[in-house]
């Protein structure tokens, strides 16, 4: 006879089973339901990572693989092509520039002369688009090189005369916040003012021959080999026509901070008391009374890498003609110098052949839909070239639009997607810029999440991607990143992950497929993305910058 303690512990265990069994099938339940193809994301991350199209890289065989993979898999939903012709890709005219890398850069002076070894010490690339240029010129330091009217601030206060044809040298980031103005620059925000981007740009108006950016691994939320990797091959720029006079430098470089501080003592400078001086409104440029030499020969080629765009018809004949972009750029780094593996292929997976997988399945979930429950707006499909040169595609399409500027709602971009896991929260980078925090906001409640701000925002990413093109020519944008909540972790532990990616990873030959990825997190992101697109494209009106954002004078509509 069994005794009723053998009853309970049977009736316990079975209820144990039961427990397991269920929590088991809601989760198969849960990942059965989701919209998204999760083997067909892998198999696409699979493939646009492989050593066989060697890194992406623009201009490169492997990219024109992956442009007419990302195509062929459009055309196969039966998606239109938004280009000429119905064609799936947009040309862009680039120039690409390799460096020699055994060109030196000389810096001389009163105190002696340094020279400095291409990778090690310093980077460099000409914006000339020839096969060689030779600088010789006086050096000035020129602070945070920026000139920023409305915040009151100027680097450049001199007389124009005093930088044309002149090596300018300055500060990466922002002038940092301070007691009195806790809101300079953005505060702990990175502006566009810190960007690489505009440093170029306001130096070539003021006809600089050359800049050199003084790294620092801190204030550029990334290590040295990440500059190294990203500038020490092919830099590509759109190509300039006969009679262009859009203004460009003949060198643009980077130093490391060491060598940055042999060249302030050439100069008889202390590194540390320039920046202090640089940080505060009354800066006044320093001759360094220095010159700096380089004859920068490089290879030169001249090509069309494409954006590929794809459009989904909407459902609603009132609005099929505005469209909601889904975008993710398909290039990375191609072929370069070799890790101490040995390996030479930046094979770019998580950046971004994961953002590129999961627009397309985006695309599958969206044209297999029956007709009737289509978004009422049409879906345009983005996937730019040149993202990792400058956002060169983004900025093409943005200027050569397929679609009218006007009649485009909002692009949500993905770049690098979440491989670790599913996170509580989630960060849509630029919503609060524009009505599309309301839709990120409802997206969250429906899901039980929450909507955080950028956890770094130091490291200026809402200006880092190809949603920030749009943005500057009047389209709410977004970039959409996972949070750093992630579910049964640690609080601490999400930033220990980014921390471990961004300084082994990013932008090096170890970024590759992993059968250990969670793809449960990337899932669940590329669902938000599409629910937020899903909103957009079924609301009555398009949304709009908030008055008063730097981006409302831009919108079209």
């Amino acid at each position: 006879m069994v005794n009723s303690q053998t009853v309970w512990l049977v009736v316990v265990v079975l209820a144990l089973i039961g427990a397991v069994c269920l929590v088991g099938f809601s989760q198969q339940r849960t990942r059965a339901a989701s919209p998204l193809n999760e083997e067909a994301i892998r198999a696409h991350i699979k493939f646009l990572s492989d050593d066989l199209l060697e890194g992406r890289g623009t201009g490169a065989r492997g990219g024109e693989i992956a442009a007419g993979y990302i195509a062929s898999q459009m055309e196969a939903l039966g998606l239109k092509g938004a280009g000429a012709n119905g064609s799936f890709f947009q040309p862009v005219s680039l120039v690409g520039v390799k460096a020699d890398p055994n060109t030196k850069l000389t810096i001389s002076g009163r105190n002696g002369k340094e020279s400095f070894k291409f990778a090690d010490d310093y980077v460099a690339f000409t914006g000339a688009q020839t096969e060689e240029v030779d600088v010789d010129a006086d050096m000035v330091f020129v602070g945070y090189g920026i000139s920023a009217p409305e915040l009151r601030w100027n680097d450049y206060k001199s007389e124009p005369a005093d930088y044309r044809g002149k090596i300018l040298v300055m500060l990466v980031n922002d002038p940092p916040a301070t007691n009195d103005e806790p809101n300079l620059f953005g505060g702990k925000t990175l502006t566009y003012y810190g960007r690489w981007t505009y440093k170029y740009e306001e130096a070539a108006r003021r006809g600089a021959a050359g800049v050199i950016l003084l790294h620092t691994d801190s204030s550029a939320g990334y290590p040295w080999s990440v500059v190294r990797t990203s500038n020490g091959s092919w830099r590509f720029d759109i190509a300039r026509n006969p009679g262009d006079n859009t203004p460009f430098l003949n060198v643009r470089s980077w130093v490391t901070d060491a060598s940055a501080r042999k060249i302030m003592k050439l100069a008889g400078q202390n590194l540390d008391d320039l920046r202090a001086k640089a940080a505060s409104r009354d800066f006044q440029p320093v001759n360094l009374n220095l010159k700096g030499r380089i004859d920068l020969k490089s290879e030169v080629k001249r090509v069309q890498a494409p954006n590929v765009v794809g459009i989904l018809p909407g459902r609603d004949p009132k609005l099929r003609d505005e469209y909601v972009v889904y975008s993710a750029h398909w290039d990375h780094l191609g072929v370069g110098a070799p890790d101490k593996s040995g390996d030479t292929i930046y094979n770019g997976a998580v950046d971004n052949a994961s953002g590129v997988a999961s627009v397309l399945a985006i695309a599958e979930a969206l044209s297999k839909l029956p007709a009737g429950q289509r978004p009422r707006r049409s879906s345009l499909f983005l996937f730019p070239t040149a993202e990792e040169q400058g956002l060169i595609g983004a900025e093409w399409y943005s200027k050569h639009p397929l679609v009218p500027l006007d009649k485009t709602a909002a692009d949500v971009n993905l770049d690098s997607m979440n491989v670790l896991g599913r996170t509580h929260d989630f960060i849509p980078l630029g919503a609060e810029r524009s009505s599309l925090k309301a839709v990120v906001e409802a997206v969250a409640r429906e899901r039980g999440m929450r909507v955080s701000p950028d956890a770094r925002p130091e490291q200026g990413s809402f200006y880092r991607s190809d949603h920030f093109p749009f943005a500057r020519v009047g389209v709410p944008s977004i970039s959409l990143k996972e949070g750093n909540d992630y579910v049964g972790r640690s609080k601490e532990w999400g930033e220990e992950q980014f921390r471990a990616y961004n300084t082994a990873h990013y932008h090096q030959p170890s970024d590759e497929y992993r059968d250990s990825w969670d793809f449960r997190g990337l899932l669940q992101e590329a669902e938000i993305a599409m629910a937020i697109g899903r909103k957009v494209a079924d609301m009555d009106q398009m949304p709009r910058f908030n008055p008063g954002d730097e981006f409302a004078k831009a919108q079209r509509r």
